[in-house]
């Protein structure tokens, strides 16, 4: 180690901190082989959590001994020989299943332990890791989808993001964090990286300085959504590209040596930036940095939360990139392997994850798109998804994840096909669903968010419900995220024909091309809440 564990005696760490003190979490990447070869059973049941730093959880139920994996892909972006291990390893031992996540990674089910060791090769061979995909350390970095082909963008930051991922992966200096640590790099001027909600952001920015108009980020730091959500602020330096690296290990390792270690709910970096506030995060990053410019001007023009549908021009001359639907973000191994061949066949093989659980192939000749568009893995996975299939975005839920309350994806699934076959609108409505408060589905910024809970029926006993929550938003940097929860549980069984109700009143009352969020903002939560009750008093249903 190369620095000092400052927090080391504290009297006051909780249980995962003494633990990590014990054994660094990569350390379980040594102990794989050994619990390949015996087993399942000889894994020590104190040893499960620390597989999170080697990018597995073990899935609903734990005794099961099944795991899943998450697998880091920078920015989203995948070449072809990439594409195709990610999909063999779905084909040969996850059961076919391959899900795209909120943070451009790709997860995997039903894995066991002997077969770990094969899949960690095959990654390496392709140069794609597990590490930091979980745990307390760096996440998977987010960033724009579209760099290096993207017309709304300052500069091309793939560069700037892979430099960051590799100084981060298996760096024993920094894979023991207080909690989780996400990190978005673009400079797309549409903010479609959701930069508000992450620990640490990069936006596209510029600056005159010495009479010459530079480009380069502004910082945002503190944000995160969870139970106890906050919006990332904007600290007052500017940061030219070749100083990414600088800003971004300093803000790490300041989170590193202050950030909470008594209590797992109150260590994320978002609480100390709260407490400390934005000028002394200031003070301190400048310590370690040394001196950087103050902020220049903001070239950020709205929101974009991942959505890419359709054929679009790429600043290069001559090429297209596509953007497909992938309802709910799942696939199955064959679709991906279709996939990645038709990204060979008509473009340069790379294929791009959004945070919107979706998927785009770049680099499509004008005279190839059509014949694209006629393949028939295209049916399903759509460039014009009906309404509600294409802006609905969901978590893992109770069908693998030991925190969720409910079933999720495929009920996001179905709760979206319903929509699209009783209702049209003018506009798209945003609806994520999450089966916990740690909100992997990010139902904060949608404009419906849906919220599994657990709640006492007189007759039934306890049984799956939702509650609603409204005018979830990034634009303005968020500055008016509404996100108020309306009043009512809603069981599960009837959470499709309540929003039925609620969104053909949305349509009924709403202007010609008024937006949800627009909508929210000129009648006002009550309309709604008076609404719901409405509906909650003809429906049979748990209010």
């Amino acid at each position: 180690m190369t620095y000092e564990k400052v927090w080391a005696n504290n009297p006051n760490l909780n249980k995962m901190e003494l633990k990590k003190l014990q054994k660094d979490g990569l350390k379980i990447f040594d102990d794989i082989p050994y619990y390949a070869k015996h087993g399942f059973s000889s894994i020590p049941q104190e040893e499960w959590d620390l597989f999170k730093w080697a990018g597995l959880y073990l899935q609903r139920p734990k005794e099961a001994g099944y795991f899943m994996m998450r697998v880091c892909v920078p920015s989203g972006i995948l070449n072809n020989e990439q594409l195709e291990t990610l999909a063999g390893i779905a084909r040969d031992y996850g059961r076919g299943l391959f899900d795209i996540t909120t943070r451009q990674s790709v997860q995997f089910h039903w894995l066991q332990i002997e077969q770990i060791p094969d899949i960690f090769d095959r990654l390496k061979r392709v140069g794609l890791s597990t590490a930091g995909a979980c745990g307390d350390i760096t996440r998977n970095i987010v960033g724009n989808p579209l760099a290096g082909i993207d017309p709304d963008e300052l500069f091309d930051t793939r560069e700037i993001v892979r430099e960051i991922y590799e100084f981060f992966q298996r760096n024993e200096d920094f894979s023991n964090l207080p909690r989780k640590y996400k990190i978005s790099i673009s400079a797309n001027v549409y903010n479609t990286v959701n930069a508000e909600i992450h620990c640490l952001s990069f936006t596209p920015a510029k600056k005159v300085i010495d009479g010459k108009e530079v480009l380069g980020f502004h910082v945002k730091v503190g944000g995160g959504l969870s139970s106890v959500p906050y919006l990332a602020q904007t600290l007052d330096v500017f940061v030219t590209p070749d100083r990414v690296k600088d800003v971004a290990v300093a803000v790490t390792t300041i989170f590193r040596d202050y950030g909470y270690r008594e209590k797992r709910h109150r260590a994320r970096l978002k609480f100390l930036v709260a407490d400390w506030g934005i000028d002394k995060f200031k003070e301190k990053l400048i310590e370690l940095t040394g001196p950087l410019p103050s902020k220049g001007e903001d070239v950020q023009k709205g929101w974009n939360p991942g959505y890419f549908y359709g054929v679009h021009r790429q600043k290069q001359e001559g090429l297209n990139y596509i953007g497909f639907n992938v309802p709910v973000g799942r696939l199955s191994a064959d679709e991906v392997f279709e996939i990645a061949r038709i990204a060979r066949q008509y473009g340069n093989g790379e294929v791009r994850f959004c945070n919107s659980q979706n998927l785009i192939i770049p680099n499509i000749p004008d005279k190839h798109v059509d014949a694209v568009l006629q393949e028939k893995v295209f049916e399903r996975i759509s460039i014009r998804p009906k309404t509600f299939t294409g802006y609905s975005v969901s978590c893992t839920g109770t069908e693998f994840c030991n925190l969720a309350l409910v079933e999720t994806k495929e009920r996001m699934r179905r709760v979206a096909a319903y929509l699209d076959e009783h209702l049209e609108l003018d506009v798209p409505v945003r609806i994520h669903m999450v089966g916990c408060p740690n909100s992997c589905g990010q139902r904060q910024i949608a404009d419906i968010g849906l919220q599994g809970i657990k709640t006492k029926t007189k007759d039934r006993g306890m049984i799956e419900a939702f509650e609603i929550y409204v005018g979830g938003t990034l634009l303005n940097g968020g500055k008016y995220n509404q996100n108020q929860k309306l009043k009512g549980k809603i069981g599960a069984e009837q959470i499709s024909e309540v929003l039925l109700h609620l969104l053909t009143y949305f349509k009924e009352t709403k202007l010609p091309g008024e937006t949800f969020l627009a909508y929210l903002d000129r009648v006002g939560i009550e309309a709604l809440q008076a609404e719901l009750d409405r509906i909650l008093a003809q429906v049979s249903t748990v209010a």
